[in-house]
């Protein structure tokens, strides 16, 4: 009786003991509280890889659209990209089990994507029996190539181009002029040896013509200098022709790669001769006609993706009013048969129906209110004149220059836009 109570006290003591309990149940659960803690560690070394990844990524990614990429062929701007990525990746490159630089050209844009996966090495979680963490990640980007564009210069040197460049010149040319007949036009009358063109010759006065002469020269360096590709831009020059006397749209310089070839022949850029004063009535400016011609010169455009595939602009310099004879068509009153109206802009919608370009600098056209010729025929749709050269012109592609404004800078800026364009619009 004495060991069966013995016993009995001995149970009833252990089982009135509480620390063990505890001990017990706190073994049980730290285990999965320390494996978790582990996990963590582990997700979030991973996390870090595939942050640095995506880093690197991102850099091939945007190497490959960028400037000096666009101007390499697929394969190598691939090569590039690839060893950005494993420079960038080389703290990890043994976790790296796979790595894809995919690019693709679509006329001008080009796209890019890269790809990779990954196995990170884990630690704690190997109790549990995993070995690796799988990370994947991609990056992409988009850029433009730069375009391949001829360009076509039609270049207004009807007579009233011989305006005198700003009103200080207009003031000077009038006040050379008043013992004759008091006049801002320099017209280059071949049957008056002294006639207004010499005259502003001789004192000086820049004409209109001679602003336009001087700007074409200089934006053959604009498209030099902002070239980024051998052969990029080629430029032909063209006028409304040498004389109103058989009129026809006339080659200056033939489509060339050579700006210093382009620059030199511009020098040829001069005012539309008459035979004498009055001749055909003044009908010396044809825009149908020209726009008609020119438009038979231009192929079909490109993408401007290559250099046998180059987009197409006529880079149109004029005052806008057309004087020619128009008996069944003139779309304002008619002094017999002589149509002095706007640009009519259907023969221009023909050009960019094609997907050629029109970019038109407008260079304001004269108000001569003491003028009665003016009063009577250009005044009535002075206003008209800027809208329709800009309807003329594609979109954006519109600029107008006053007449003491530069028109050098204007037809620079204008280039600039015309280029700007064709990356946006690829």
């Amino acid at each position: 009786m004495v060991r069966i109570k013995h016993l009995r006290e001995a149970l009833r003591s252990f089982s009135g003991e509480r620390s063990g309990n505890v001990i017990i149940l706190f073994a049980f659960a730290i285990l999965p509280m320390v494996g978790f803690a582990g996990a963590l560690i582990d997700y979030s070394r991973a996390a870090n890889v595939r942050l640095q990844l995506n880093a690197a990524a991102d850099a091939a990614a945007l190497a490959a659209v960028s400037q000096n990429a666009m101007l390499k062929s697929l394969a190598d701007a691939k090569t590039d990209a690839e060893k950005i990525f494993d420079a960038d990746a080389s703290e990890y490159k043994s976790t790296v089990q796979n790595r894809t630089v995919t690019l693709e050209n679509i006329g001008l844009g080009r796209s890019v994507k890269v790809t990779y996966t990954a196995t990170v090495p884990v630690n704690v979680m190997n109790l549990v029996g995993i070995q690796t963490v799988a990370v994947t990640g991609n990056a992409s980007a988009s850029g433009a190539r730069a375009p391949f564009i001829d360009f076509y210069l039609m270049l207004d040197n009807s007579p009233s181009m011989g305006v005198a460049a700003t009103t200080a010149e207009i003031t000077r040319m009038e006040e050379a002029t008043k013992s004759v007949r008091q006049c801002a036009f320099a017209c280059h009358d071949l049957s008056n040896p002294n006639n207004f063109y010499k005259k502003a010759k001789e004192i000086g006065v820049q004409m209109r013509i001679d602003v336009v002469r001087k700007a074409t020269q200089e934006l053959t360096d604009t498209a030099k200098t902002t070239a980024t590709l051998p052969q990029q831009y080629r430029m032909a020059t063209y006028t409304l022709g040498a004389s109103c006397k058989g009129k026809k749209l006339t080659e200056i310089q033939s489509l060339t790669t050579s700006m210093e070839t382009a620059k030199a022949s511009a020098s040829a850029i001069d005012l539309m001769t008459i035979p004498y004063d009055g001749y055909n009535s003044d009908q010396c400016t044809d825009f149908d006609k020209a726009m008609t011609d020119i438009n038979g010169i231009i192929p079909n455009p490109g993408d401007g993706s290559s250099k046998t595939s180059p987009q197409k602009v006529i880079f149109f310099v004029s005052d806008g009013v057309a004087d020619f004879a128009n008996s069944g068509g003139c779309s304002k009153k008619l002094s017999g048969t002589r149509c002095q109206e706007p640009i009519d802009t259907q023969f221009c919608n023909s050009i960019k129906s094609r997907g050629v370009k029109i970019a038109v600098l407008y260079t304001t056209y004269l108000p001569l209110p003491s003028d009665s010729w003016y009063n009577t025929w250009i005044k009535p749709f002075q206003a008209q004149i800027p809208k329709n050269m800009e309807a003329c012109a594609s979109p954006g592609l519109f600029f107008e220059v006053g007449i003491n404004q530069g028109i050098s800078e204007a037809m620079t800026a204008l280039f600039q836009r015309v280029v700007t364009k064709a990356y946006l619009s690829n």
